[in-house]
């Protein structure tokens, strides 16, 4: 099956934004799941509804937002490029900030469901014997955590992997620089005499997100059995 250099083009930029949208958003996906689930305070529930507002909006609204606040003249946007020349918009950057949004939703549904599996007396335990929080954290929590994290991980990045709507809404579908693999498929599906190349990327595309799920149903069984469940 030959694949043409901007077919390749797509899929390594696709692959390229999703890695870089999950390693920037992990941090902030388990810092969000721990305050929700460790943490009561005031609009904790508006918080929770934020967060999970990107899984019920439309794509496209979801670009849009992002590009009110972050494109060039966005109220977020216009200080990153005035005071350090920096722009999400039209810019692989502003896709990955887009997937990033999308799939940090599935990501913090994870982890916080790892985190509520979690027993708090093992913490208490630690704390009584004199561990400090940050010692309790990163010597219990986030281990007992780590199937939770690995799952969300791999499904946000399968979850970037596909975004489309937001991306395009927010970065356009710029060849070589915005146009990941979803966008390239739209391209072609609306080119006459491009069906063979569609259904490569289409093969693809269902070959990655495979693959992923698989290594994700993988790794979190076995963060399981080194953990002892």
């Amino acid at each position: 099956m030959f694949i043409s250099d901007p077919e390749w083009q797509a899929v390594a930029l696709s692959l390229k934004v999703s890695m870089v949208a999950v390693a920037c958003s992990l941090p902030f996906g388990i810092l969000v799941a721990w305050l929700l689930v460790r943490r009561q305070f005031p609009g904790k529930t508006l918080l929770d509804s934020i967060i999970h507002l990107p899984l019920v909006l439309p794509p496209v609204v979801v670009g849009y937002l992002l590009l009110l606040g972050f494109g060039r003249r966005g109220f977020i946007g216009e200080y990153l490029y005035d005071w350090f020349g920096f722009s999400f918009a039209f810019s692989w950057r502003g896709a990955a900030l887009a997937s990033a949004v999308i799939a940090f939703p599935l990501m913090v549904r994870a982890i916080r469901l790892a985190l509520e599996a979690v027993d708090t007396k093992l913490e208490q335990a630690a704390r009584t014997l004199g561990a400090g929080r940050w010692r309790v954290f990163f010597t219990i929590t986030l281990p007992l955590t780590l199937p939770g994290i690995i799952a969300g991980t791999v499904l946000g990045f399968a979850r970037s992997l596909g975004e489309f709507g937001a991306t395009i809404t927010f970065v356009s579908n710029i060849p070589g620089e915005t146009r990941t693999l979803p966008s390239a498929m739209y391209t072609l599906i609306e080119t006459p005499g491009a069906e063979g190349a569609t259904a490569r990327l289409c093969v693809i595309a269902i070959l990655l997100a495979l693959v992923s799920l698989l290594l994700s149903e993988w790794l979190t069984r076995w963060g399981r059995k080194r953990l002892g469940f």
